[in-house]
């Protein structure tokens, strides 16, 4: 099997192996009905819904089964998604409150195969300067390309980065959105692979929409990102919502892609930032100092 913890690839997840990594929505998954196969971290996993909100994850491949490991790893059914943690002392899984709130429309808006690493990923979602030449027309639009400054807090308990005061005028800001705004925009990154987002409300000023990105790192430079909404949103079609935030990511892809490198430099002196790179900044010293290893271009006084 390809399990075995002692490998050049799996020295690098040691990190990574007690933290919780997101592997199907669970609406893909029929109970009783065929599993669900894919990577980890480098692993090959089986995946099946045995209740109405009961898995097993395992350790197989589709091209092996007499293989499959029988022994169960930890795994739960969090904010519509499957979660599994290939270690034994897994951290607790950070909290979006919002999900909760009974008036919300939580939906899962797509999951997307992208050759890039992890950290890569997460990067892009917390950039605000690429609207208006990558998302024109929706998220941003010339001449308004300016990235206004923001402030950034690194905390320990719970750890995590926030960035708040975010400001960005959006022609469309949201599928149920009636003209252009300056939309408010605070990030959060609770975890090295996975951010969300919380902007103005174009139903009720009072409060703010729930995007997130949950990154499964496959390999260090393949991923799956799986998406969700949790929205205050009476009137938009489930349809609509994910065709909406598919044909934002579907703009992302090859932007991502095309990154060079695939993995996240985290050396300050390897690529250029700017004043509005702020939130990247602090993203990049925070896996640094966490010692993530996974997707990323290490330090050279780390190695």
């Amino acid at each position: 099997m390809g399990h075995a913890l002692n490998s050049p690839e799996n020295t690098k997840a040691c990190k990574t192996h007690n933290l919780w990594h997101p592997l199907f929505a669970l609406e893909d998954l029929e109970e009783g009905g065929a599993p669900g196969f894919t990577r980890l971290l480098g692993q090959d996993l089986v995946c099946e819904r045995i209740a109405k909100s009961g898995v097993s994850v395992r350790y197989g491949s589709r091209k092996n089964p007499s293989e499959n490991s029988a022994q169960e790893l930890l795994s739960q059914v969090q904010y519509g998604f499957v979660w599994a943690c290939l270690g034994s002392d897994p951290q607790s899984l950070f909290e979006i409150p919002e999900y909760h709130e009974a008036d919300r429309r939580n939906v899962c808006t797509g999951v997307f195969g992208v050759e890039v690493s992890a950290p890569r990923a997460i990067e892009n979602f917390l950039d605000m300067g690429h609207f208006p030449f990558v998302h024109t027309g929706l998220l941003g639009v010339e001449p308004h390309t300016e990235v206004v400054d923001y402030q950034v807090t690194v905390s320990d308990k719970p750890a995590e980065i926030i960035a708040t005061e975010c400001l960005f005028f959006q022609p469309q800001a949201a599928v149920g959105s009636a003209g252009g705004v300056i939309t408010e925009y605070v990030y959060r990154v609770p975890h090295p692979f996975c951010a969300v987002l919380y902007k103005s409300s174009p139903f009720d000023e009072s409060r703010r929409d729930v995007i997130t990105i949950f990154v499964q790192p496959e390999e260090e430079e393949r991923i799956r990102a799986h998406t969700m909404m949790s929205i205050v949103d009476p009137e938009s079609s489930d349809t609509s919502i994910r065709l909406f935030q598919q044909t934002i990511f579907g703009q992302d892809k090859p932007i991502l892609e095309n990154q060079v490198p695939k993995k996240l430099p985290l050396d300050p002196l390897d690529e250029i930032s700017i004043r509005a790179d702020r939130m990247a900044v602090a993203y990049r010293k925070w896996l640094a100092s966490s010692g993530v290893r996974y997707g990323v271009i290490p330090c050279t006084d780390s190695l």
